[in-house]
């Protein structure tokens, strides 16, 4: 190390299927463009490694291919290639044209189904990170500890041990019902051992599950929220993996760190905002309340308005929204619905909408600057979500003192503060929401405590440091490299500015 007394960085692989800004289908993707910056910034080097699709492709630098991949069993051989993303982070590309090169999301074909070489397409991600952990990827670079992200990187760790890798290994599960679960017979074509198809393996309910892998191999087990690792050690959260989770757990391998935000999540800045705003002065948050209206097709109103910016899926909770609908409106209150998905949820929506039409406005699809734009103008944000493992709109509605409505489940738990920054609920029922919103419209009535409310909500701070500060500890608690009492992470080494 060429830089005084520094020690040598933390080198950390983190392994993903999307990034946002590149490709995103979830929250993985945030915390993919997010953490990684911010682990830096503590002078980690950390470098993604992700699938080389077809799309982002041409939105990228240039790319230096670097590595070739071997194949093992059905998983064809590929390359690997090396670029820099615009905040210096490194990033690795598996490319594998039959596999990557298509039209589609990361995980599904542009009707909406399954890719069904899925159980390929991630088993080649997982065990390109194994070969660069293994040193066989060509790269003059291999990582002191691998990081592993829900169901496509869950081979991950599975491959390091059979392969006999020792380094450690983090897998986080972002959502424990998608587990990446394939039949049997795949197996074989995915090079796994099979003594490792038992229970004490891959093996789940008689199929190979990639989470179970990842769940069962890595070296310790991260979820997006201290309550949601509490909640999936549980028969009704565990997704039938609760049997493994309580393993883990009772062993110390099992622990939550909430996710943050961006920083673009500023109501004095935000481009996509007509008209910025800030705890002193929140003229701008109801001039963009009545921008919300008249894109909605709303009818003008002194009452609250509530916002949903969502995912429209069971798992959500939207169906109670619909049963609470008519008490929201009949006591003055208006909400604004953005979101896309199941066309179940989507239809029950359009008819309480209009039922409703002068008061409930629906528009089916995703919009940033429309996303933004009833988050900034919403009096209250209704998250009455089943389960939720982390959750990002309670965080960005509090940035905007629009005061979350959420049930007390996974990360709105842990990131609201009941009657303080907005109100949480335990029913989960119509009548259970509706009691909250109560609680909102008396509020609402009570202008000194929703000023109170709103400046307390607008003051918590949701960056990525503090996240980025928990992993670090984790990781150096792996590696045996725990800072001294009071020590500071370094800087960005001189070594870490020269690999970029």
């Amino acid at each position: 190390m060429k830089a005084g007394n520094q020690v040598s960085a933390i080198k950390v692989l983190f392994v993903t299927s999307e990034v946002a800004g590149l490709v995103k289908a979830g929250g993985l993707g945030e915390v993919s463009a997010g953490l990684p910056p911010a682990l830096r910034r503590r002078g980690i080097d950390v470098r993604i490694l992700m699938p080389a699709y077809r799309d982002i492709m041409a939105r990228l630098p240039a790319v230096v291919w670097c590595g070739d991949l071997p194949g093992r069993a059905a998983i064809p051989p590929g390359r690997l290639g090396r670029t820099q993303l615009a905040d210096g982070t490194v990033l690795y590309l598996v490319d594998t044209p039959s596999l990557f090169h298509r039209r589609g999301t990361p995980y599904c074909t542009p009707e909406g189904a399954d890719w069904e070489d899925n159980h390929l397409r991630f088993a080649r991600l997982s065990l390109a990170a194994a070969d660069i952990a293994g040193g066989r990827a060509g790269l003059d670079w291999t990582p002191d500890i691998v990081h592993a992200n829900d169901w496509p990187g869950g081979l991950t760790p599975a491959y390091m041990r059979w392969d006999g890798i020792l380094l450690p290994t983090v897998l986080t599960i972002h959502n424990i019902a998608y587990q990446g679960n394939f039949a049997p017979g795949h197996r074989h074509l995915l090079g796994i051992p099979d003594s490792a198809f038992d229970i004490n393996g891959v093996e789940f309910h008689g199929q190979v599950s990639f989470l179970k892998a990842g769940g069962f191999y890595a070296s310790h087990v991260t979820t997006v929220s201290p309550t949601y690792a509490r909640e999936i050690t549980t028969e009704p959260h565990g997704a039938g993996l609760h049997g493994l989770m309580q393993g883990r757990a009772a062993q110390g391998q099992l622990s939550g760190i909430v996710n943050g935000i961006d920083d673009s999540w500023n109501p004095g800045s935000d481009p996509h905002l007509p008209h910025h705003f800030d705890p002193d002065d929140l003229h701008g948050k109801q001039a963009n309340a009545d921008v919300v209206r008249t894109g909605l097709c709303l009818r003008p109103s002194s009452g609250p308005l509530f916002g949903i910016v969502s995912r429209l899926v069971h798992q959500k909770g939207l169906d109670l929204v619909a049963g609470a609908a008519n008490d929201i409106v009949e006591n003055g209150g208006q909400i604004a619905i953005l979101g896309l998905g199941d066309p179940e949820i989507e239809h029950m929506l359009s008819c309480t909408s209009r039922r409703h039409r002068d008061d409930i406005g629906l528009l089916i699809g995703f919009n940033e600057p429309m996303a933004r734009r009833i988050v900034a103008g919403s009096d209250f944000t209704l998250m009455p979500s089943r389960f939720e493992p982390c959750g990002l709109t309670q965080m960005q509605a509090q940035r905007y003192g629009a005061l979350p409505i959420a049930h007390a489940t996974g990360g709105l738990a842990d990131t609201i503060t009941d009657g303080t920054t907005g109100f949480l609920f335990s029913t989960l029922t119509p009548e259970g929401l509706a009691a909250a919103c109560h609680r909102a419209f008396d509020t609402y009535q009570d202008a000194a405590h929703l000023q109170a409310m709103r400046r307390a909500a607008m003051a918590r701070c949701f960056g990525w440091a503090g996240a980025a500060a928990e992993y670090e500890a984790l990781y150096r608690r792996l590696l045996g490299r725990p800072l001294a009492p009071g020590g500071e992470p370094s800087a960005v080494s001189e070594e870490m500015e020269q690999a970029a």
